[in-house]
């Protein structure tokens, strides 16, 4: 028997779970409180464990098309010199499937091209839900009301109805740092158009990522890390300068890249995550994507994780035959613990890469100096291959 299913929110988590759902052949509603969709962040690394969800649903190939090829990885010191570079075809061999860096609003409108207009509702925010006997009640900010069997509360880091569903407050964290992420035309005075390269030192990282499938017109993914504390001023206005500062005396690539990128393309994100969930559930609700997990995007995981709860909550409905209250028991024994697990892993990533415990960031400086591939990419493909898909 198909379900009415109700999505709240339109990200990658929201929209994947809602093609999930309807190929399960479920009726499913999508309701946004944007009126538009404007994707935060230039572009998101889409890791083969991600991919293999994506193509499990029809879009991959898409993705795949539109994607930067990402061959090699390169890491530099502040000064230029370099530490290590290796290529990715091995890890890529290993998890079977390569890695897909895209800009954000592509992927957003393959997903949102796939699931239907028609079945997306923006402009409207869910203000509360109520489960009973029957079903949910969700309450709308026009004063409107949805029914359904079944609410996915998909709407992010921020989100309220996660506590409603868990019948507690959940705090953000901040991790110590702010990024600042744009999109540049990529060319091989900034780095090989094909490479993953990141400069480091001072506690501080520059990175540029091939994201763009197009060879016409090739785009790096950029971003700059530094550490900061929390609510300092956010002015696009002083962007260049202020890259320009904590960034003097760094590389001519980096110096090149921050006089190129356009501020007002530019996202400046004070990082945050939340503590890792007992549970990713309540009656008759499903938590998703970052308001089940947010966390900080040291190991390119935020997105790919999203895309794994969608799947393994259409796939728990399957296999309970419908039944919800077995199949968010089975969505929950599945998820919690490895997505708790990526969020720890990337908190200890973020505070080694942005020199919370000093010593700790400056053995891994000398780490990466020794590095041949073999630890980084072991990492990577223990997180892939710990998906649902393999």
């Amino acid at each position: 028997m198909a379900l009415n299913i109700l999505v709240i929110g339109a990200g990658m988590g929201g929209l994947t779970a809602a093609l999930a759902l309807q190929q399960s052949g479920h009726r499913v509603e999508v309701i946004d409180r944007v009126a538009e969709l404007r994707p935060v962040g230039a572009a998101i690394s889409v890791w083969s464990n991600g991919v293999k969800v994506l193509k499990a649903l029809g879009v991959g190939d898409a993705v795949e098309l539109a994607s930067g090829r990402m061959n090699a990885m390169a890491y530099y010191t502040r000064d230029g010199e370099p530490l290590t570079r290796f290529g990715l075809q091995t890890l890529y061999d290993q998890v079977r499937q390569r890695a897909c860096p895209i800009a954000r609003a592509t992927l957003q409108q393959l997903l949102l091209d796939a699931v239907g207009e028609d079945s997306v509702t923006l402009g409207l925010a869910c203000t509360d839900y109520r489960p009973d006997a029957g079903g949910i009640s969700a309450e709308l900010a026009d004063g409107s009301t949805r029914r359904a069997d079944l609410i996915v509360i998909a709407d992010g880091t921020h989100s309220r109805l996660r506590e409603r569903a868990l019948g507690r407050s959940v705090e953000r964290r901040y991790c110590g740092y702010v990024n600042w992420n744009v999109r540049v035309s990529a060319t091989p005075d900034l780095a090989p158009l094909e490479n993953w390269v990141q400069y480091v030192g001072d506690h501080q990282r520059v990175s540029m990522m091939p994201m763009s499938g197009d060879p016409a017109n090739p785009e790096f993914y950029c971003f700059f890390d530094v550490p900061l504390p929390v609510d300092t001023p956010n002015d696009p206005t002083r962007y260049r300068d202020e890259l320009a500062r904590h960034f003097a005396g760094w590389a001519e690539p980096v110096q090149k890249l921050i006089a190129r990128f356009d501020p007002a393309a530019m996202a400046r994100v004070e990082i945050h995550d939340i503590e890792p969930l007992d549970t990713l559930v309540g009656e008759r609700a499903a938590i998703l994507g970052d308001a089940a997990h947010g966390m900080a995007p040291d190991l390119g995981q935020g997105g790919c994780q999203a895309m794994e709860d969608a799947w393994v909550l259409a796939r728990a409905l399957d296999e309970a035959d419908n039944d919800i209250a077995t199949a968010l028991k089975s969505y929950d024994e599945n998820r919690a613990a490895r997505v708790g697990e990526i969020v720890r892993r990337a908190r200890q990533r973020a505070d080694t890469t942005h020199g919370a415990n000093p010593d700790t960031t400056r053995a891994w400086y000398a780490e990466l100096a020794e590095e041949d591939g073999t630890r980084i990419m072991g990492g990577m493909r223990k997180t892939i291959l710990g998906g649902p898909l393999g």
